[in-house]
């Protein structure tokens, strides 16, 4: 078995997982795909519902050219063909949420073809292949919870322009799938084409998840587990299912290809109906739309657009910088992260920068449940602070008290150590008496540390250390030590 490889174990008899996404990312756009409507989340319900969303007759589509630009942006992001010529297609099918009985999707002729994603693993990188990138318009919302007896409906989301990036059934666990999620997702973020928020819906997937025994070069029949919207929602779903798929072939059952539904409190996936498949949509060109071309020249304006991707970025820091592969990887994961990285660095040590960023400010970030653009602390001031550090006026001890202190309102930590008194004691001939107490307080332990207990060396340490209140300078108190004793 490979080292991160992930086997179901039935009866003996060991399954690989095979799994595919469909990942449906919400365009960052001010208004929709084919209408003019705004875009924003949380507005009262159909107050973003123009004439053509809401599927009047004789409304006609628009194409919003900024959508489109969005769309072959992220194409290049993921290394991907972009064709010049795609076509808008009728998908139809019935909802209540669906005004039109169709949604305007594409089918053969996609605006995006074949991309690539490279995932960091513990074993080394592995390419997860893209099948497609395609523009569609987004359905409304149904709600069942509020009145008893009726569905009501919503319609602000219809016609919101979605991106659905098809993965290659690459994906072989469910910590693949964590990472896939989310480097697509900082990709889409470095490049603004979609802001990833999973709470809002900007980015959902539905999961194409089969088993097949190790070894087998035929792939099983695949469920698809329909419109998951969290990443630990995703990995579980995936593991039930692959143990559920896993045991009805060890019964001699047979799996039938259908599309489930992940209930989050039962964490397990139902049956909702079985798989159409594209006939069953009775695709076929939109009459109001017409193909869309574009030229070389597009295409290259919007590559001149393109920013430091994070891959690049992750290069640039191993190299620049002289981080490990790990640091570099995390601190390139977000966006938002990158950039305050960068500002505390113009001034300050770049190994203590990324140790406090990715150790104590990450642990404040995930105890307050924020991103790093809401952190108390900015950058300027964790700057400010790992000076005071690099330079010996704080103790690496007394650093950590005052971050507390800075967490409570982003202050400015030179001030606090003025105030508080928290200035390291660096001065030898004050280090010397505190040093001479502690040795005279504690003869027996003098002795044993000359008769050969090394180890006694860090209680003299820590004695002085208490003396001081923490604030003597720790590299002055080793030294000083081991001439006196």
């Amino acid at each position: 078995m490979k080292k991160d490889q992930y086997l179901i174990e039935k009866n003996g008899n060991n399954y690989e997982v095979v799994i595919g996404l469909e990942v449906h990312a919400q365009v960052l756009s001010n208004s929709k795909l084919f209408s003019n409507s705004a875009t924003k989340f949380g507005s009262e319900p159909n107050t973003q519902v123009s004439l053509v969303d809401a599927a009047f007759p004789g409304m006609l589509p628009v194409i919003n050219e900024f959508c489109i630009r969005q769309a072959v942006k992220t194409g290049i992001g993921l290394n991907a063909k972009i064709n010049k010529k795609s076509i808008f297609d009728r998908k139809n099918y019935f909802y209540a949420d669906l005004p039109q009985g169709y949604q305007i999707s594409q089918y053969k002729d996609p605006i995006v073809g074949e991309g690539s994603i490279v995932l960091d693993l513990p074993s080394g990188p592995k390419t997860i292949g893209i099948e497609r990138l395609h523009l569609e318009q987004d359905a409304g919302k149904s709600i069942h919870d509020i009145d008893p007896s009726s569905t009501l409906v919503d319609l602000n989301r219809s016609g919101v322009a979605l991106m659905e990036i098809v993965s290659k059934p690459d994906l072989r666990s469910p910590e693949e799938v964590n990472l896939y999620i989310k480097k697509l997702r900082s990709i889409m973020r470095y490049l603004g084409t979609c802001d990833g928020n999973m709470q809002e819906g900007s980015l959902r997937a539905d999961v194409n998840v089969s088993v097949r025994k190790l070894g087998s070069d035929k792939f099983g029949t695949r469920c698809e587990i329909k419109n998951v919207n969290s990443i630990k929602f995703m990995q579980m779903a995936i593991e039930y299912e692959a143990n559920r798929q896993a045991e009805l072939l060890e019964e001699g059952g047979i799996i039938d290809q259908e599309t489930r539904l992940f209930d989050t409190k039962k964490n397990q996936t139902r049956s909702m109906r079985s798989k159409e498949d594209a006939h069953d949509y009775r695709y076929f060109p939109d009459p109001d739309l017409l193909p869309l071309e574009f030229d070389d020249q597009f295409i290259e304006d919007i590559k001149s657009e393109i920013p430091e991707l994070p891959d690049q970025k992750k290069d640039r820091f191993i190299e620049k910088f002289k981080l490990s592969p790990y640091e570099a990887t995390i601190l390139v994961s977000d966006l938002e992260t990158s950039k305050y990285f960068e500002k505390v660095i113009k001034n300050s040590d770049v190994k203590l920068s990324a140790n406090w960023i990715t150790g104590e400010l990450f642990a404040l970030l995930n105890e307050k449940n924020i991103e790093i653009d809401q952190s108390p602390i900015s950058p300027e001031n964790l700057s400010k602070l790992i000076n005071l550090i690099s330079d010996g006026t704080i103790s690496g001890k007394i650093a950590k008290t005052l971050f507390v202190e800075m967490s409570k309102g982003d202050k400015d930590p030179k001030k606090i150590v003025e105030e508080k008194g928290l200035k390291q004691q660096s001065d030898p001939k004050e280090l010397e008496k505190i040093i001479d107490k502690v040795i005279l307080d504690n003869p027996d332990n003098v002795q044993k540390y000359k008769s050969g207990k090394d180890k006694l060396f860090g209680f003299f340490v820590g004695q002085v250390m208490k003396a001081s209140s923490g604030k003597a300078n720790p590299k002055m108190v080793n030294d000083i030590l081991k001439k006196k004793l």
